[in-house]
């Protein structure tokens, strides 16, 4: 079944002073309470604050970003001293060691912000288009990893799809580090069709067709190529578009059996999704209904109808 698809808990690192810990600079936290007290009790925190770990202390003098010819160095904002060898440094061992499904980074932060993060000449600002050092460096050495900052995570369409992805990184490293044999790629493949065809139609073809050697290619081999066809197309930011596609191919799935009545209701709330009037949960919890009533195994064991915990209550926006 499809409920026990989502067992998985995925490890995330996260900026320690978004989950309350008293490490900013000032020695206050940033405490994020969908963090803290939605997604909790779900995933493995792995907390992280670059800056504590180079051995600053706490309250301490802030940083920025300045410019240099060799790139942007991260200083003290008042006594100039350099701390770009001892953040690099850090970044690279973390990066080299970090073994996790997603990473939430601080907002702003000249060491972890992942947007807009000013560049100073002197006194003056020249750009908002950096991220911070610690950060740019784990995104680099993981261009798949799902990241985000807190603050994008207040926008509902963004969180739900960060989350989604956290959680397939999580079924995925399940998988990759058991003892898989090529049946079990196959049914992992089967039972996450519809969600990768809801985020890329190359990735879902790409992936399928990688699956299909399963048995013929050297397994460590295909585990590697597979792993990143699969992260690749989570990475594509779903569409309403291809919801629908999906939604419709669900409501195809389900057979004669489904009356005619009741299935021109599923169509009806399909388009009105595609319309924009309702929330894309409200085709998926009547295509999941009528699934259990017509006992649609495939369709039923689809992890599209339940990427995360139900409770987190994630698709219930209006795009």
């Amino acid at each position: 079944m499809v409920e026990d698809q989502c067992l998985g808990r995925p490890r995330v690192a996260v900026s320690s002073c978004l989950l309350g810990a008293r490490v900013r600079h000032n020695g206050n936290h940033s405490r994020a309470r969908y963090l803290t007290d939605e997604l909790a009790p779900f995933v493995d925190w792995v907390p992280i604050c670059p800056e504590m770990e180079i051995g600053l202390g706490t309250p301490r003098e802030s940083l920025r970003l300045e410019r240099s010819p060799s790139g942007p160095r991260l200083m003290t904002r008042n006594t100039g001293r350099d701390l770009t060898p001892a953040m690099t440094g850090l970044a690279a061992e973390r990066s080299a060691g970090l073994d996790v499904d997603g990473y939430v980074f601080k907002a702003k932060s000249p060491s972890c912000g992942i947007h807009g993060i000013p560049l100073y000449d002197g006194e003056t600002m020249v750009t908002r288009q950096n991220r911070g050092l610690f950060a740019d460096a784990v995104i680099e050495s993981h261009p798949l990893l799902p990241v985000e900052d807190e603050g994008r995570l207040r926008d509902a369409v963004l969180r739900e799809a960060f989350t989604e992805r956290i959680f397939a990184h999580a079924r995925l490293r399940e998988l990759l580090r058991s003892d898989w044999r090529p049946r079990d790629l196959v049914a992992f493949q089967s039972r996450h069709k519809m969600q990768l065809l809801a985020h890329s139609t190359e990735g879902y073809r790409e992936t399928g067709r990688l699956v299909a050697e399963a048995g013929t290619r050297p397994r460590e081999e295909l585990a590697g190529v597979y792993g990143t066809a699969f992260r690749t197309a989570m990475a594509v930011k779903a569409s309403v578009g291809r919801n629908v596609n999906v939604l419709q191919h669900c409501l195809g799935m389900l057979g004669d059996e489904l009356d005619p009545v009741r299935r021109a209701d599923l169509a009806e709330v399909i388009a009105s999704y595609q319309e924009r009037r309702v929330a894309l949960s409200v085709p998926l919890a009547l295509l999941r209904h009528h699934a259990r009533g017509e006992a649609a195994t495939y369709v039923q064991n689809q992890t599209y109808f339940l990427p995360y915990p139900d409770e987190l209550g994630l698709r219930n926006h209006v795009v």
